[in-house]
């Protein structure tokens, strides 16, 4: 089982809810959340990790398993739908069953002092989170619901086919702060969820810290730790779901 969720302290900026096991039931996951706090954050800065020589702890990004969203081939990026519907299908909790143990032989390596769990708010994540959790079976500081690791949003292409991601990522390879059609643009996914980490680090040390959360979340989160032109996230090699992979902050 679970161990009860620990929040930290927000910094001012990006909107964000935090729940924590324990308090108001969801009903989606058959689990107890509470509502914790929330707050907002507008930051004018983008890769935050840019001026970043090191960090104390080391990150991991882990895909959700596949999820009813992939099955369907559908675009799913609304928080209002996504936080309560589309979840892991059967093939994705086996998945996240199985990153649990990749989980454990990483954790086991290296030597760390604790381990933490933040996940995306989104169905597929904390479905994803929970899985592994319980599947690595090590004592750790709790799974942390984190709204800045929430799903890119597409906009118009919501609920559409995920063929238009290949639409999205054209305009992103042309213009990293491109808002077409609705879009989330790329240069807001790298403030927020560098910003994330940094928050983080300034909590613990040591640490194995694991980000759950989606695709293009993760490699544009990646492209912000290796400081790169994170208009070429894409060509970063591509996360399949339920794949733990460390984050390298490049010096």
């Amino acid at each position: 089982m679970l161990q009860p969720h620990r929040f930290l302290p927000l910094l001012a900026g990006f909107q964000r809810t935090v729940f924590l096991q324990t308090g108001k039931h969801n009903p989606a996951l058959g689990m107890q959340w509470r509502k914790n706090t929330s707050a907002t954050f507008q930051s004018s800065s983008f890769n935050q990790l840019e001026t970043c020589s090191g960090l104390q702890n080391s990150y991991y990004a882990l895909r959700h398993g596949q999820s009813k969203a992939n099955v369907a081939g559908v675009i799913a990026s609304d928080p209002k739908i996504a936080t309560v519907e589309y979840g892991l299908s059967d093939l994705g909790k086996e998945q996240a069953t199985n990153a649990g143990q990749d989980i454990v032989k990483e954790y086991s390596s290296k030597g760390f002092e604790g381990l933490l769990i933040l996940s995306s708010d989104f169905l597929r994540a904390m479905e994803t989170a929970e899985c592994a959790s319980v599947a690595a079976e090590i004592e750790h500081d709790g799974v942390v619901v984190e709204t800045r690791l929430r799903e890119r949003y597409f906009g118009k292409w919501d609920l559409g086919s995920d063929h238009h991601y290949n639409d999205v990522w054209i305009d992103d390879a042309v213009d990293p702060s491109h808002t077409i059609n609705g879009v989330e643009s790329v240069q807001s996914v790298v403030s927020r969820t560098t910003e994330m980490i940094l928050e983080w680090d300034q909590k613990y040390t040591g640490h194995m810290i694991i980000c759950v959360a989606h695709g293009d979340v993760l490699q544009i989160l990646q492209s912000g730790f290796s400081k790169m032109d994170y208009a070429k996230h894409r060509s970063l090699e591509h996360l399949e779901t339920a794949t733990l992979r460390k984050l390298e902050l490049k010096s």
